[in-house]
């Protein structure tokens, strides 16, 4: 089994590589750096700015009267860099991980913060050994720039009939304690005297299996086999789907989950502050206690019907077992709000830049939580226009007034190398966000 670092939010039951076996050794001078930009981190986080939208998020998100809130994810990093400001000089794996967090943290926050959140905290990863679900990606991927996350696969369809389906195995989740505390003490000796380390386990889960389908499968057989095989569909997802949930539950026994009702993304959307999760036991955190997350991307291309009975039948298995829910991505969901009622603990619905607002906001004023995502291809070519950006979003807001808006700028594949065109943007969007405060 592969090993992996949970010390971000979402984790999907796949075989993960990541090395933890490096040495946790670092020399005075890289101790030095880390703890130089770790003091502007801790001065970050004692902002009274954090307090203010911390209440914003929790009022967004529990439904009460407030202003659209703004945050950006999914940025090209790699396009990023301005007067070395996120250049790393720190050398082993680990000092690299932690330098990366702060000089990002503190790159957003100087210049495109939103409305985002930096708690006083600092998290220590928690160190798994995931066995996966027991099928590799087969894919030719053309990549187009080195370093850049966004590539274009042809996916293998390696689920091409019923024997295949038992290749799909239970994920066997191991916390590797030992190792975990090594961790939490390597982090302290950075952020002594600073501040406090917390080791967090998993804060968050994307129930995605039709992602997972298609990247077995590819799209195309994926979509014509709803038709031509709906039997063998409904087999595949079923079984995908209890392989989820026996992750869910070894996590919850192995006492690995951590609270997401904090400044963690929750699905596609914004942060998960809410006051109706509850507070727990303080020693040990159940789904109850936090938000689930589906999406079923693909079925952006099949009808309410078919979405019922292929997607949120078994979506709501996952969903029942979590305090309040999240669903969708980039798939539009205007046309489908009614049948997202039947899932139990809604709360968030994502409107993508392919969705009507205004026929998606008939449906949820006052009910849930919009999580609009603005059009990236705005910032992607080869000019750049203020008013165009405006006009999208002034457009949109009206049309979803009323709602409860989180608007959350994603999928930044590329600002055509110019990093000051999300500086405007978040500039842009605040202007207009606090205009309907």
């Amino acid at each position: 089994m592969s090993s992996l670092f949970i010390d971000t939010p979402y984790l999907v039951f796949q075989n993960h590589e990541t090395q933890n076996d490096a040495p946790l050794e670092a020399g005075d001078r890289e101790i030095a750096a880390l703890r130089e930009l770790a003091r502007a981190y801790a001065e970050i986080a004692s902002s009274p700015a954090n307090a203010e939208r911390r209440e914003g998020w929790r009022r967004l998100n529990d439904l009460e009267r407030c202003r659209p809130m703004v945050w950006m994810n999914e940025i090209c990093w790699n396009e990023m860099n301005v007067d070395d400001e996120l250049t790393l000089v720190t050398g082993s794996e680990v000092c690299r991980r932690i330098e990366t967090h702060l000089r990002r943290t503190i790159y957003q926050w100087r210049h495109m913060p939103g409305d985002m959140v930096v708690e006083a905290t600092f998290p220590a990863p928690m160190i798994l050994r995931n066995s996966g679900f027991g099928i590799q990606v087969q894919a030719d991927v053309a990549e187009t720039e080195k370093d850049r996350e966004v590539a274009s696969r042809r996916f293998q369809n390696q689920l091409s009939s019923d024997e295949d389906i038992e290749k799909i195995r239970d994920p066997v989740i191991e916390v590797d304690r030992a190792r975990t505390r090594e961790f939490r003490q390597f982090y302290e000796r950075v952020f002594e005297g600073l501040m406090p380390v917390e080791t967090r386990g998993c804060s968050g889960f994307w129930f995605a299996p039709w992602d997972d389908i298609v990247f077995w499968m590819g799209a195309q057989d994926a979509l014509l086999a709803l038709v031509d095989r709906p039997d063998f569909m409904h087999a595949l997802i079923d079984r995908l789907s209890r392989a989820y949930l026996s992750g869910l539950g070894q996590f919850e026994a192995l006492e690995a989950l951590a609270r997401d009702d904090r400044n963690v993304r929750i699905g596609s959307g914004g942060y998960g502050y809410t006051g109706d999760l509850g507070a727990g036991d303080g020693r040990t955190v159940r789904p109850i206690e936090m938000w689930g997350s589906a999406t079923a991307q693909i079925f952006g291309s099949v009808s309410p019907e078919m979405h019922r009975e292929f997607g949120l039948e078994y979506e709501k298995r996952w969903l029942e077992r979590f305090g309040l829910a999240y669903y969708g991505c980039c798939e539009p969901l205007h046309n489908k709000i009614s049948i997202l009622e039947s899932l139990p603990n809604l709360r968030k619905i994502s409107i993508s830049p392919w969705a009507k607002v205004a026929a998606a906001a008939e449906l949820m004023r006052g009910r849930y939580v919009m999580s609009l995502k603005p059009n990236p291809a705005t910032i992607a070519g080869e000019s750049f226009d203020e008013e165009v950006v405006g006009r999208e979003l002034s457009e949109k807001l009206e049309a979803a007034r009323g709602c409860n808006v989180e608007i959350v700028l994603k999928d930044i594949s590329t600002v055509h190398r110019e990093p000051a065109r999300l500086w405007k943007w978040d500039r842009i969007a605040r202007e207009i966000a606090e205009e309907l405060d």
